[in-house]
């Protein structure tokens, strides 16, 4: 096979499967080396990009999956008859928060860093697919653990948990002012059709058009 058949074949994987595949599992399935896949897939992100097409592929860990342009957002729900969710509130922000930036971690964390009960919240975060189980603490009563998702990533626009924003340091805050800091914006949620650079804005965005 050449290059670009390779590209294309890399294309129709993704294509089939709808959601996320692993880097190893296209390394298997192409009988190539997965720095060749990740070439192919490099150059077959780049020609998406400089074509401007209403569908690109994005990298999610060490895995890559097809998606539509956010841009392209609105068209798509209004086609399929998607409904709108409602957007995430503070209180789902701030343990989205304390769990991405501290994961994995326990139910009894997240609420001795907030001081109330959050288990309807970390629910609900679970249902919408931004967090999931992690196994359990080797503690007495064994205690879900709990992490981001690949849906949480794609909901920020990143690749990894490498590329979340610092936390802001404000010392009048204290430890927990600043852990959840990322979150305060004077604008809220409420209007979340122009996407700008705030962590709350981009997740609430997000969490509408998926």
């Amino acid at each position: 096979m050449t290059e670009k058949e390779y590209r294309s074949a890399i294309e129709a994987i993704l294509f089939s499967a709808g959601d996320p595949v692993d880097i190893k599992r296209l390394s298997e399935a192409l009988e190539l080396p997965e720095s060749s896949v990740q070439t192919q897939l490099d150059i077959l992100m780049g020609e998406y990009a400089e074509l401007d097409r209403g569908i690109t592929v994005i990298r999610l860990n060490d895995s890559y999956q097809m998606v539509t342009v956010k841009a392209y957002a609105p068209q798509v729900r209004k086609a399929m008859d998607l409904r709108r969710n409602i957007p995430l509130s503070q209180a789902a922000m701030e343990v989205l928060a304390v769990i991405a930036y501290n994961q994995p971690v326990t139910k009894s964390f997240v609420e001795q860093v907030r001081g109330v009960d959050c288990s309807g919240v970390i629910g609900s975060l679970t249902s919408k697919g931004l967090i999931e189980e992690r196994g359990r603490l080797e503690l007495p009563g064994r205690p879900l653990l709990y992490g981001t998702t690949d849906h949480f990533l794609r909901c920020f626009s990143i690749s990894s948990l490498d590329e979340l924003p610092p936390i802001p340091k404000d010392e009048d805050k204290g430890d927990r002012g600043s852990q959840l800091s990322i979150f305060d914006d004077d604008k809220g949620s409420e209007d979340t059709e122009e996407v700008s650079g705030t962590v709350e804005e981009i997740v609430a965005e997000a969490i509408e058009g998926s």
